[in-house]
């Protein structure tokens, strides 16, 4: 059986402006001046790969990179020219919840908006409704529009309607970073139920007890390279080691 997830030799490197121009007025006073960009590698020579079936997380300090190797994987990236990735089944992402929802649609609105473009028919919308509304604990909110919910609501609601679609292969970053413990403690029954039906999860995390309750492995990345693979409980002693 071939890996899930095949990556050889992954480099990515951003062009970001060499000057920041703060205000309005020095916009306007250096508009005619080119403002240089300077390459910065996000990803460097980075080569791995996930089992079918795999929990595999991935941990590293802010600006390490994990996420955009979570959005190249996703196909929202694109590597830089050399580099191999190999993937057998259909991914579903669980990346920047909440940002595609419409601001002046109603909770409901956006479930079915939302769940309509990740492949649900209406039917199917309809029936898991209330399950939907019942996992992100918003009942009494549903006919508010988005644009009053808080940054926790919106990612709960939209990790909800995400967790709808059945694919062989997740791609989570960072779902528990929002959420209080009664939240938590529902997504790592999902991620148990996850692990039953044998589907491959990616888990990009900051909490250590989460990687070591489901991770059968673990990468950590630190800047922009690939520190270590193995061991979840090793991988994050290392982790910790580097300060």
């Amino acid at each position: 059986m071939p890996p899930a997830i095949t990556v050889r030799n992954l480099s990515k490197t951003f062009r970001l402006p060499a000057e920041r121009r703060g205000t309005l007025r020095e916009r306007l006073m250096k508009f005619h001046v080119r403002n240089e960009r300077q390459p910065k590698r996000t990803l460097d020579d980075i080569s791995f790969e996930v089992q079918q079936g795999e929990f595999f997380g991935i941990i590293g300090r802010n600006g390490s990179g994990k996420s955009t190797l979570l959005k190249i994987l996703a196909r929202i990236y694109k590597p830089d020219k050399g580099s191999e990735i190999s993937i057998h089944g259909r991914i579903a992402p669980m990346l920047e919840l909440g940002v595609g929802f419409n601001s002046e649609l109603t909770g409901r609105e956006n479930v079915y908006l939302n769940a309509t473009i990740l492949g649900l028919t209406k039917e199917e919308i309809d029936a898991r409704y209330d399950d939907i509304v019942r996992f992100a604990e918003l009942e009494n909110f549903m006919e508010l529009q988005v644009k009053h919910y808080s940054s926790g609501m919106s990612v709960k609601l939209a990790f909800s309607v995400a967790a709808q679609i059945d694919c062989p292969i997740m791609l989570l970053d960072e779902v528990l970073a929002v959420g209080d413990f009664v939240f938590q403690e529902k997504c790592f029954a999902l991620f148990e139920r996850y692990k039953k039906e044998g589907k491959t999860i990616i888990l990009v995390t900051h909490d250590p007890s989460a990687m070591e309750r489901f991770a059968d492995r673990a990468l950590l990345i630190h800047q922009s390279r690939i520190e270590m693979i193995g061991n979840p409980h090793e991988v994050l002693v290392r982790y910790h080691a580097l300060g």
